[in-house]
């Protein structure tokens, strides 16, 4: 691994060199300093965040596809693709390669 002032020059996922070039390295220094300073609890409360952010988007799509679904089969659309085929089936009798995805 060769060092250029304090950063990595290896392509590797790290959070010091992601392996892209979309953000200039003296911004992503300061996102890892920034996030370094964080303590745990705020971490964790951004990932949360981001959690609650991802399900609205799925929740979102699958309203798009599906605008007449009642609340209870975007329930069950939003579980077999959070937990796949096999566990809908076993969990909810909900069998998305019948019902569609």
């Amino acid at each position: 691994m060769t060092r250029s002032s304090d950063r990595t020059t290896d392509v590797g996922p790290n959070v010091a060199n992601p392996g892209h070039s979309d953000t200039d390295a003296d911004i992503r220094d300061r996102q890892v300093e920034i996030w370094r300073a964080m303590s745990p609890g705020e971490k964790y409360q951004i990932v949360l965040d981001l959690n609650r952010d991802v399900e609205r988007m799925a929740e979102a799509g699958v309203r798009q596809r599906y605008p007449d679904a009642s609340d209870r089969e975007v329930f069950l659309r939003l579980a077999a693709l959070r937990n796949g085929r096999d566990l809908s089936i076993a969990a909810y009798g909900w069998d998305p390669e019948i019902e569609g995805w």
